[in-house]
Parts: C-alpha cells; structure tokens; sequence
C-alpha cells in the first residue's frame, strides 16, 4: 500500500466501509502483478533491455487501470521513460507514455507524445485512438473525430468502436454509441483482449442505456461487466446506481459500500451521502460528504484528477460557492469540452451569476448531448432568470432523457416543471375567462 492508499483505508475504517470490500479472484490480483514480477526479473538479468522495460510498462498501466491506483501510472512513465532512453523511436512506449499523460489529465503532453508515436509508425492505430482522447478531453471534437476515424481504418477493435461511441455520445447519438459499444464488445471478445478492457465497454454500455432511462437494460449490463470481470468497481456503482433509480436504497447503499471500498471515488463517496440522506440518515450522509472532500484533497494528483468532481460536489450541495466556482474555472482553463462549460455554468448559478451562467450552459449544450443533467442545469438557470418557457422545456427535456438521472434532482425537476405547467393551465383559463 502506497500512502495514499493508507490514509483512505483509515478513514474508511472509520466510516465502517473497509469491511465490506470483497475479494478479487486470485486470477485477477496475480496475473497482472505476476507479469509485472516478471518484466522486473528481466531486468534485473539485463538493465539495459528496452523490452523488458516497454513490458513493464505496459502491465504498470494495466494495473493502474485495474486497481484505480494513480500510483501505478506513475510508476509506469518511469519504466517507458527508460525505453525512450535506451530506444528513442520506440513508438509503443511514445503511445504507452501518452495514456500516461492522458489518464492524469495532463493533455497537452498526452497529445504530444501520441504525436510522436504517429510519426515513428504511422499504422499505430492505438496512438491515433490516444490522440483522440487527449483532444477530445479538451473540446477538440473535430480532429478529435479525425483521429478516430484513422484509429478505425486501421484497426476495427474493441479500441476504436469504444471510442467512436464516446464521441457519438457527446454529440447526442445514444442509439450510435450503443450500437458501437456493442460491436466494442464483440471485437473485443474475439481478439481474447484483456477482461478490464471488455467489463469498461460493458460498463459502458450499461452506461449509456442507463443516461436513456432504460434501467432493465442498464441492470442486465452491469451484471455482465461483473461476469466478465468479478467486482469490477465501476459496475457496482452502476448498479447502485440503478437500485437507487428504483428506489431500493438500502440495495444502492450496499453496492456503493462495495465500491468505495475497492477503489473510493469522490463521486461514489457524494452518491452515497445521497442515498443517505434520502433515507433519513443524516449523519451518515454527513461522514459521506466528509470523505469527498478527503479523497479529493488527499494529494496533488487527487487534486488535478478530481476538481472536477469536487466542483459538483459542492455545487449540487451548495456548499463552498466561491471556492467551488475558482475550481470550476481551473478546470475551464484546460479542459474546455462541454462539462467544462457545465460544471462552470452550475457554479456560477449557486453564486448568483445568472447570465454568466446562461453563456456557458449554452456552450455546454452546443453538441446536443443527450445528458439530462445538462438538460436539469439549464432548466435551473433560466428558471431563476425568470426565462419560464425556456425553463420548462430544459426540465420537461431532462425527465424525457432519464427520469431517473439523480436520486435527488429528479424529483426537484419532476415539481419545477409540474409548478410550471400549473401555471400555464392557470394562465389558460385566465385567458379563457376573459374570451368568454
């Protein structure tokens, strides 16, 4: 355990979570650390083999990947830094390198080195498809889609459709994402690629059935991420996720327990404070909400990683509005795509700058992301513009979407837009009266 790890596992002992962790088959927690045991026996035979060191990397990703451990990733941008040094045109540890970058959101290096790996091997479809991260990260949609589109030339993989569905999803194409995803998974089953790999696209796709409302699809496709990949993190938050859209919370409590004590994500830890909260368990809540702020806070990488989500944190609880919004506005200064703009305009509501708030909400929906959380902020902040038509049609859209997109503002959207429709019923007799 690195230090990280330690003070999260102590404070989650002290929230009563550590528990309930479960255990990882032995498969998964030795086949990776076994191939990460075995690139290091290597090297200590030959420390100058650029091989052994490209190995090592690669499986240090694949184990930052699995665990949720940054640490990992660290650890790799040692070992490709050493490939480059012995090997300058390797292009799988330029590419392998750039993933590094991108998965600690630093983007303009992850762009630069997925630059280089393209100039050493022009046919590194993988090094187009991290490219395309990088720019998309950064609300660079077009060459962002350039990139995929050669990533997908050249190779038709699990890889490439995944990442095509991203990009459909952002641009409000929930049926072409599904269907991409779909065919990510069948390629990624035939090429026998690792379990991680299928159960995220798997994930994915639960995902994505679950941002259109459809929670039986969703359900039935976080239960195959967890076949696929047993415990799998990012699935039993999914599923809580759906236990709490239909209402059964101590289940939704339970999954997010579980999840949290895997890998305890700040927006995981903020999702269970909800649940709390709606089951009248108020102190709960509250040690839920404390250990956001914990894990957000615990390090510098933390930091840079999770300003994003803190920023909504505070935000969707109204908690620390200048802070939040300085946060917010950190995250807009290099990370400009559409939840850039929209955890901004969110922030920018909960101070009370309205119309700075209706400018980047705008921008957050240019895309047409089909993603009722937008769709609830917009309707928030026209609301209290005084913009009432505008606003019943952002909320009447983000319950049309997801009726079930937030344990807690789906229901705020469900009575707006209902006080709104009352209003023009009102307005139309009124009117009627008058005529008659």
């Amino acid at each position: 355990m690195n230090f990280q790890q330690v003070m999260i596992a102590m404070m989650l002992a002290l929230l009563g979570i550590f528990n309930v962790a479960p255990k990882f088959s032995a498969a998964q927690q030795t086949k990776t650390d076994n191939q990460i045991g075995y690139y290091q026996q290597l090297l200590r035979r030959n420390p100058r083999s650029a091989n052994a060191y490209l190995g090592l990397g690669d499986a240090l990703i694949r184990k930052a990947r699995e665990s949720g451990d940054p640490s990992y990733f660290s650890r790799a941008e040692d070992a490709l830094k050493k490939t480059l040094q012995l090997a300058p045109q390797n292009a799988g540890a330029q590419r392998h390198l750039a993933y590094v970058y991108y998965s600690r959101h630093e983007f303009a290096p992850a762009a630069l080195h997925a630059r280089k790996a393209i100039e050493i091997n022009s046919e590194d479809g993988d090094a187009y498809g991290v490219l395309g991260d990088a720019l998309l990260e950064v609300g660079r949609y077009a060459e962002a889609q350039a990139a995929y589109n050669y990533m997908i030339e050249l190779d038709e993989s699990l890889y490439s459709y995944s990442r095509l569905a991203g990009l459909k999803s952002a641009r409000g194409d929930s049926a072409g994402a599904i269907a991409d995803l779909e065919r990510a998974i069948s390629a990624g089953k035939a090429a026998k690629q690792p379990a991680e790999s299928i159960a995220w696209a798997e994930w994915q796709l639960a995902s994505e059935h679950f941002g259109t409302g459809n929670l039986d699809n969703a359900e039935a496709c976080y239960h195959r991420s967890l076949q696929t990949y047993s415990n799998y993190y990012r699935a039993l938050a999914g599923l809580a996720q759906v236990r709490a859209a239909q209402k059964r919370y101590d289940e939704a409590a339970g999954f997010y327990q579980k999840a949290i004590a895997i890998l305890p994500m700040p927006d995981y830890a903020a999702a269970l404070g909800d649940i709390y909260g709606k089951m009248g368990q108020g102190e709960q809540a509250r040690r839920q909400y404390e250990l956001v702020e914990y894990i957000g806070r615990l390090n510098d990488v933390n930091q840079v990683l999770y300003n994003r989500e803190l920023a909504y944190f505070y935000a969707d609880h109204n908690l620390k509005p200048k802070e939040a919004l300085e946060l917010a506005r950190r995250e807009l200064d290099y990370r400009r795509d559409i939840y850039a703009y929209d955890v901004v305009a969110w922030n920018l509501f909960r101070n009370g700058e309205l119309e700075d708030a209706r400018a980047s909400i705008d921008q957050a929906l240019k895309l047409g992301t089909k993603d009722a959380k937008l769709f609830f902020h917009a309707g928030m902040i026209y609301f209290s513009l005084g913009e009432k038509d505008n606003a019943r049609e952002f909320l009447a859209h983000a319950l049309a979407i997801n009726p079930y997109f937030h344990v807690l503002f789906a229901e705020t959207a469900a009575e707006i837009l209902q006080k709104l429709e009352r209003r023009i019923d009102q307005a139309g007799i009124e009117n009627e009266r008058q005529g008659g």
